[in-house]
C-alpha cells in the first residue's frame, strides 16, 4: 500500500474525498498547501506514488503498476471519490480510469497528456545520484553543490525537497533513482491503453506550458469524452506551485459543479 497523508474535513465532510498523487520525484508533502486548503469540506488523501517519498521501492516502475497502487488507495478510502494527478501521477490517473473506474466519481489531469513525450528525465535523476553527500548538513550547500550539474534555480529548489538531511546513516534521498532512471522511457511514455471513462474530467494546464498541445485535445476528448479543458495564466509545468490560489479555485468551480 502507498504511504498516505490524510487531511480530514475541518468543517465536516460534505464533498467525496479526494486523492491527490504526485508528478516524477515529488511527494504528497509538496502538496500540503492545496491539500490543506481543500480539506476544508472534504478529506483529502495526498500518496507517495511508489519508488517516492515513504512508499514501497519496486523494481518496475509503469502506468499499470502505478494505476494498481492508485486503485488500492481509492478502495482504502471506500465510497466515490474524486481524484487528482499531476503529470506522471496525472497519467497513472488517466490509467486508472481507462481501466478500473470503480469508485471514481471526477477526474482533474494537471498538465498532461495520454501521449509519450520526447523529452528525458534521466539526466536529472544521474545529477541527484551523482550528489556529493559526504558530511551534507544544509540545504544551502546541498543546492550549491547540486548546482554543478543543474543550472535551474526552481528545479533544484524541488528536487531537494526530496533529500532527507537527518535520515538516520546520514542524507538520503526519499526517492528510488537507480529504478527511476531506469525505468524513464515507461515514466515519459504513455502504454497506448484505449477505451473511455464516461465520468467528468478536467484537463487543467499552465498556460506557460507545452505539456498539453492542441493536437492533443482529439485524443482526449476520444478517451475522455466528457473533458473539459482550462489554462492557469502565467503557469508552467508546475502549475499548482507557481499558482496555488488560482489553481485550488478552479478545482473548486469544477468539483462543485
Amino acid at each position: 500500500m502507498l504511504a498516505t497523508i490524510h487531511h480530514p474535513a475541518t468543517a465536516g465532510a460534505t464533498a467525496p474525498p479526494l486523492v491527490i498523487a504526485h508528478g516524477l520525484f515529488g511527494s504528497a508533502r509538496n502538496w500540503g498547501v492545496v491539500a490543506r486548503r481543500l480539506a476544508d469540506t472534504r478529506d483529502v488523501i495526498a500518496v507517495d506514488m511508489r519508488n517516492h517519498g515513504e512508499s514501497p521501492r519496486f523494481a518496475s516502475h509503469s502506468y499499470i503498476d502505478m494505476a494498481a497502487d492508485l486503485a488500492e488507495v481509492v478502495a482504502m478510502v471506500g465510497g466515490e471519490v474524486d481524484i487528482l494527478g499531476h503529470s506522471m501521477g496525472g497519467k497513472a490517473v488517466m490509467q486508472l480510469a481507462l481501466t478500473a473506474p470503480q469508485g471514481l466519481r471526477r477526474i482533474i489531469v494537471a498538465d498532461i497528456a495520454p501521449v509519450a513525450y520526447n523529452h528525458d528525465q534521466a539526466p536529472n535523476a544521474r545529477a541527484m545520484m551523482g550528489l556529493d553527500l559526504t558530511d551534507l548538513n544544509s540545504r544551502a550547500e546541498a543546492d550549491r553543490r547540486l548546482a554543478l550539474t543543474i543550472d535551474e534555480p526552481g528545479l533544484r529548489a524541488f528536487f531537494l525537497q526530496s533529500l532527507d538531511l537527518k535520515a538516520e546513516g546520514g542524507p538520503r534521498w526519499r526517492l528510488n533513482l537507480p529504478v527511476l532512471e531506469a525505468e524513464m522511457p515507461k515514466i515519459v511514455g504513455w502504454p497506448g491503453t484505449l477505451g473511455q471513462f464516461e465520468g467528468a474530467a478536467l484537463f487543467l494546464t499552465g498556460a506557460e506550458s507545452h505539456y498539453v498541445r492542441p493536437e492533443h485535445r482529439e485524443h482526449i476528448r476520444a478517451l475522455f469524452p466528457k473533458a473539459r479543458f482550462a489554462k492557469l495564466p502565467g503557469a508552467g509545468h508546475l502549475l499548482h506551485a507557481e499558482k496555488p490560489r488560482e489553481f485550488e479555485e478552479t478545482l473548486r468551480v469544477f468539483l462543485n459543479a
